[in-house]
Protein backbone atom coordinates (compact mmCIF):
# COMPACT_ATOMS: atom_id res chain seq x y z
CA UNK A 1 0.00 0.00 0.00
CA UNK A 2 1.27 3.52 -0.99
CA UNK A 3 2.29 5.37 2.13
CA UNK A 4 0.99 8.41 0.55
CA UNK A 5 -2.31 7.00 0.54
CA UNK A 6 -2.46 5.70 4.27
CA UNK A 7 -2.65 8.00 7.08
CA UNK A 8 0.44 8.66 9.15
CA UNK A 9 0.75 7.35 12.53
CA UNK A 10 0.52 10.04 15.08
CA UNK A 11 3.85 8.50 16.46
CA UNK A 12 5.93 8.95 13.31
CA UNK A 13 6.71 12.42 13.38
CA UNK A 14 7.98 12.11 16.63
CA UNK A 15 10.77 9.69 15.80
CA UNK A 16 12.02 12.13 13.26
CA UNK A 17 11.98 14.78 15.99
CA UNK A 18 13.92 12.31 18.29
CA UNK A 19 16.46 11.87 15.62
CA UNK A 20 16.87 15.13 15.41
CA UNK A 21 17.32 15.95 19.25
CA UNK A 22 19.69 12.72 19.03
CA UNK A 23 21.78 14.56 16.23
CA UNK A 24 21.99 18.17 17.60
CA UNK A 25 22.94 16.46 21.17
CA UNK A 26 25.52 14.18 19.57
CA UNK A 27 27.20 16.88 17.89
CA UNK A 28 27.20 18.78 21.78
CA UNK A 29 28.46 16.07 22.95
CA UNK A 30 31.11 15.93 20.21
CA UNK A 31 32.25 19.37 21.35
CA UNK A 32 33.14 18.41 24.89
CA UNK A 33 35.39 15.65 23.05
CA UNK A 34 37.14 17.70 20.53
CA UNK A 35 39.43 19.61 23.42
CA UNK A 36 40.11 15.44 24.66
CA UNK A 37 40.98 13.64 21.37
CA UNK A 38 41.09 17.09 18.73
CA UNK A 39 39.07 17.48 15.53
CA UNK A 40 40.32 14.51 13.65
CA UNK A 41 40.85 12.13 16.56
CA UNK A 42 36.98 12.98 17.29
CA UNK A 43 36.24 12.41 13.65
CA UNK A 44 37.90 8.91 13.73
CA UNK A 45 36.62 7.83 17.09
CA UNK A 46 32.80 8.65 15.67
CA UNK A 47 32.75 7.21 11.98
CA UNK A 48 35.42 3.42 13.99
CA UNK A 49 32.88 3.41 16.15
CA UNK A 50 29.68 3.54 14.05
CA UNK A 51 31.33 1.71 11.58
CA UNK A 52 32.07 -1.32 13.93
CA UNK A 53 28.38 -1.06 14.90
CA UNK A 54 26.83 -0.50 11.80
CA UNK A 55 29.34 -3.66 10.64
CA UNK A 56 28.12 -6.23 13.60
CA UNK A 57 24.69 -5.40 12.84
CA UNK A 58 23.94 -5.25 8.96
CA UNK A 59 26.78 -7.91 8.48
CA UNK A 60 27.27 -6.36 5.00
CA UNK A 61 28.08 -8.34 1.92
CA UNK A 62 30.81 -7.60 -0.52
CA UNK A 63 30.02 -10.42 -3.00
CA UNK A 64 28.47 -9.93 -6.29
CA UNK A 65 29.29 -6.10 -6.37
CA UNK A 66 31.16 -5.40 -9.82
CA UNK A 67 33.99 -2.42 -10.12
CA UNK A 68 31.66 0.43 -10.40
CA UNK A 69 29.97 -0.22 -7.28
CA UNK A 70 32.79 -0.14 -5.49
CA UNK A 71 33.86 3.19 -7.10
CA UNK A 72 30.53 4.29 -6.09
CA UNK A 73 30.76 3.89 -2.84
CA UNK A 74 34.39 5.05 -2.52
CA UNK A 75 32.39 8.12 -3.38
CA UNK A 76 30.24 8.33 -0.60
CA UNK A 77 32.76 7.31 1.86
CA UNK A 78 35.21 10.31 0.68
CA UNK A 79 31.72 12.56 1.25
CA UNK A 80 31.64 11.09 4.87
CA UNK A 81 34.92 11.61 5.90
CA UNK A 82 35.16 15.42 4.23
CA UNK A 83 31.75 16.56 5.39
CA UNK A 84 32.59 15.08 9.16
CA UNK A 85 35.84 16.39 9.23
CA UNK A 86 34.99 19.95 8.15
CA UNK A 87 32.11 19.79 10.46
CA UNK A 88 34.03 19.02 13.42
CA UNK A 89 36.66 21.58 12.49
CA UNK A 90 33.52 24.65 12.31
CA UNK A 91 32.23 23.26 15.53
CA UNK A 92 35.38 23.56 17.40
CA UNK A 93 35.36 27.56 16.49
CA UNK A 94 31.98 28.25 15.95
CA UNK A 95 28.38 28.24 18.01
CA UNK A 96 26.45 24.56 17.89
CA UNK A 97 23.60 26.54 16.14
CA UNK A 98 25.83 28.81 13.65
CA UNK A 99 27.91 25.98 12.13
CA UNK A 100 24.61 23.82 11.55
CA UNK A 101 23.02 26.78 10.01
CA UNK A 102 25.48 27.64 8.02
CA UNK A 103 26.33 23.77 7.06
CA UNK A 104 22.34 23.37 5.90
CA UNK A 105 23.35 25.94 3.28
CA UNK A 106 24.79 22.70 1.19
CA UNK A 107 21.93 20.47 0.84
CA UNK A 108 18.95 23.64 0.76
CA UNK A 109 21.28 24.79 -2.60
CA UNK A 110 20.99 21.39 -4.21
CA UNK A 111 17.35 21.20 -3.50
CA UNK A 112 17.34 24.68 -5.12
CA UNK A 113 19.48 23.78 -7.56
CA UNK A 114 17.93 21.02 -8.89
CA UNK A 115 14.47 22.37 -8.62
CA UNK A 116 15.14 25.37 -11.44
CA UNK A 117 11.98 27.36 -9.47
CA UNK A 118 12.36 31.00 -9.31
CA UNK A 119 10.32 30.49 -5.89
CA UNK A 120 13.20 28.19 -4.69
CA UNK A 121 15.90 30.72 -5.73
CA UNK A 122 14.29 33.13 -3.31
CA UNK A 123 14.12 30.66 -1.14
CA UNK A 124 17.89 30.44 -1.27
CA UNK A 125 17.82 34.16 -1.26
CA UNK A 126 16.35 34.50 2.05
CA UNK A 127 18.54 31.62 3.21
CA UNK A 128 21.69 33.80 2.59
CA UNK A 129 20.14 36.88 4.25
CA UNK A 130 20.15 34.93 7.10
CA UNK A 131 23.52 33.40 6.76
CA UNK A 132 24.51 37.49 6.43
CA UNK A 133 22.70 38.24 9.67
CA UNK A 134 24.45 34.54 11.81
CA UNK A 135 27.74 35.30 10.39
CA UNK A 136 27.84 39.33 11.44
CA UNK A 137 29.65 39.76 8.46
CA UNK A 138 27.61 43.11 7.49
CA UNK A 139 28.61 44.85 11.13
CA UNK A 140 31.88 42.86 12.24
CA UNK A 141 35.55 43.89 11.30
CA UNK A 142 36.79 41.08 8.74
CA UNK A 143 39.57 41.01 11.02
CA UNK A 144 37.53 39.25 13.92
CA UNK A 145 35.28 36.88 12.29
CA UNK A 146 36.03 33.01 12.62
CA UNK A 147 36.52 32.91 8.69
CA UNK A 148 37.84 29.45 9.18
CA UNK A 149 35.32 28.40 11.27
CA UNK A 150 32.71 30.24 8.49
CA UNK A 151 34.72 28.63 5.93
CA UNK A 152 34.66 25.11 7.30
CA UNK A 153 30.89 25.14 8.12
CA UNK A 154 30.21 25.90 4.52
CA UNK A 155 33.01 23.30 3.50
CA UNK A 156 30.36 20.81 5.45
CA UNK A 157 27.71 21.67 3.69
CA UNK A 158 29.05 21.11 0.27
CA UNK A 159 30.37 17.98 1.88
CA UNK A 160 26.64 16.73 2.75
CA UNK A 161 25.56 18.02 -0.35
CA UNK A 162 27.54 15.69 -1.86
CA UNK A 163 26.92 13.37 0.33
CA UNK A 164 23.38 12.96 -0.87
CA UNK A 165 24.56 12.58 -4.25
CA UNK A 166 26.60 9.29 -3.69
CA UNK A 167 23.94 8.32 -1.29
CA UNK A 168 20.76 8.32 -4.17
CA UNK A 169 23.83 6.16 -6.01
CA UNK A 170 24.54 4.09 -3.52
CA UNK A 171 21.61 2.91 -3.29
CA UNK A 172 20.95 1.79 -6.33
CA UNK A 173 23.89 0.09 -5.91
CA UNK A 174 23.91 -1.76 -2.74
CA UNK A 175 20.80 -3.48 -1.02
CA UNK A 176 19.51 -1.98 2.15
CA UNK A 177 21.95 -0.28 4.24
CA UNK A 178 25.36 -2.41 2.88
CA UNK A 179 26.14 0.67 1.10
CA UNK A 180 26.24 3.10 4.05
CA UNK A 181 28.04 0.37 6.04
CA UNK A 182 30.74 -0.03 3.86
CA UNK A 183 31.02 3.91 3.03
CA UNK A 184 31.56 4.34 6.80
CA UNK A 185 34.37 1.98 7.22
CA UNK A 186 35.96 3.61 4.05
CA UNK A 187 35.82 6.45 5.71
CA UNK A 188 36.92 5.82 8.54
CA UNK A 189 39.60 4.30 7.25
CA UNK A 190 40.59 7.17 5.15
CA UNK A 191 40.61 9.81 8.52
CA UNK A 192 42.85 7.24 10.61
CA UNK A 193 46.23 8.47 9.88
CA UNK A 194 44.81 12.11 10.62
CA UNK A 195 43.15 10.95 13.41
CA UNK A 196 46.26 9.17 15.09
CA UNK A 197 48.63 11.81 14.08
CA UNK A 198 45.93 14.25 16.00
CA UNK A 199 45.12 12.37 19.23
CA UNK A 200 48.00 9.64 19.30
CA UNK A 201 47.42 7.36 22.57
CA UNK A 202 45.02 10.03 23.80
CA UNK A 203 42.44 7.36 21.65
CA UNK A 204 42.72 4.91 24.09
CA UNK A 205 41.51 6.88 27.57
CA UNK A 206 38.52 5.60 29.21
CA UNK A 207 36.48 8.67 28.98
CA UNK A 208 37.75 9.89 25.44
CA UNK A 209 36.09 6.31 24.65
CA UNK A 210 33.13 6.74 26.48
CA UNK A 211 32.35 9.85 24.84
CA UNK A 212 32.95 8.96 21.50
CA UNK A 213 30.93 5.90 21.47
CA UNK A 214 28.26 8.24 23.21
CA UNK A 215 29.12 10.89 19.87
CA UNK A 216 28.87 7.49 17.44
CA UNK A 217 25.19 6.08 19.07
CA UNK A 218 23.70 10.10 19.05
CA UNK A 219 24.65 10.92 15.81
CA UNK A 220 24.69 8.17 13.51
CA UNK A 221 22.79 4.80 15.19
CA UNK A 222 20.31 6.26 17.10
CA UNK A 223 19.04 9.01 14.36
CA UNK A 224 19.52 6.01 11.52
CA UNK A 225 17.58 3.33 13.05
CA UNK A 226 14.74 6.23 13.97
CA UNK A 227 14.33 8.00 10.30
CA UNK A 228 14.95 4.38 8.86
CA UNK A 229 11.33 3.57 10.64
CA UNK A 230 9.71 6.74 10.53
CA UNK A 231 10.41 7.04 6.72
CA UNK A 232 8.07 3.78 6.18
CA UNK A 233 5.01 6.24 7.03
CA UNK A 234 5.91 9.61 6.65
CA UNK A 235 5.85 11.47 3.09
CA UNK A 236 9.38 12.69 1.79
CA UNK A 237 8.43 16.51 1.90
CA UNK A 238 6.78 16.09 5.53
CA UNK A 239 9.91 14.65 6.59
CA UNK A 240 12.11 17.53 4.95
CA UNK A 241 9.83 19.83 6.96
CA UNK A 242 10.56 18.10 10.02
CA UNK A 243 14.41 18.12 9.52
CA UNK A 244 14.60 22.00 8.65
CA UNK A 245 14.11 22.27 12.25
CA UNK A 246 18.06 20.89 13.16
CA UNK A 247 19.42 24.58 13.30
CA UNK A 248 16.97 25.52 16.46
CA UNK A 249 17.94 22.54 17.75
CA UNK A 250 21.44 22.36 17.23
CA UNK A 251 20.95 26.03 18.86
CA UNK A 252 19.14 24.50 21.82
CA UNK A 253 21.58 21.81 22.30
CA UNK A 254 24.47 24.63 22.49
CA UNK A 255 22.87 26.12 24.96
CA UNK A 256 22.00 23.02 27.23
CA UNK A 257 24.94 21.06 26.45
CA UNK A 258 27.83 23.86 26.02
CA UNK A 259 26.25 27.02 27.56
CA UNK A 260 26.55 28.63 24.14
CA UNK A 261 23.96 31.86 24.01
CA UNK A 262 23.02 33.48 20.98
CA UNK A 263 22.31 37.10 19.98
CA UNK A 264 19.23 38.09 18.38
CA UNK A 265 20.42 39.02 14.68
CA UNK A 266 21.55 35.29 14.95
CA UNK A 267 18.25 33.71 15.80
CA UNK A 268 16.29 36.06 13.30
CA UNK A 269 19.05 34.48 10.94
CA UNK A 270 18.37 30.93 12.20
CA UNK A 271 14.31 31.95 11.33
CA UNK A 272 15.39 32.94 8.05
CA UNK A 273 17.28 29.77 6.89
CA UNK A 274 14.32 27.36 8.57
CA UNK A 275 11.72 29.29 6.86
CA UNK A 276 13.74 28.86 3.59
CA UNK A 277 14.32 25.45 3.64
CA UNK A 278 10.54 24.56 4.28
CA UNK A 279 9.51 26.93 1.15
CA UNK A 280 12.01 24.85 -0.55
CA UNK A 281 10.87 21.07 0.76
CA UNK A 282 7.05 21.48 0.60
CA UNK A 283 7.70 23.00 -3.00
CA UNK A 284 9.38 19.68 -3.88
CA UNK A 285 7.17 16.76 -2.63
CA UNK A 286 9.11 13.97 -3.97
CA UNK A 287 12.61 14.40 -3.34
CA UNK A 288 13.69 12.88 0.33
CA UNK A 289 15.58 15.12 2.58
CA UNK A 290 19.03 12.94 3.76
CA UNK A 291 21.07 13.52 6.79
CA UNK A 292 24.51 13.01 7.03
CA UNK A 293 25.17 9.39 8.89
Amino acid sequence: MDRRARPTPAWAPTLVLGSILSVQFGGALAVTLIPLAGVMGSVLLRLTLAAVILAVAVRPSWRGHRARDWWVVLWFGLSLAAMNSAFYGAVARLPMGVAVTLEFLGPLTLAAATSRSVRDLLAVALALAGVLLISGALWTPWTQLDLVGIGLALLAGAGWAMYILASGHTARHFEGIDGVAWAMLIAAVLVTPWGLVDAGGRLLGGQVLGRGLGVALLSSVVPYSLENIALRWIAPNVFGVLMSLEPAVAAMAGLVVLGQRLVGTEWAGIALVIAASIVIRVAIPGRRALRSP
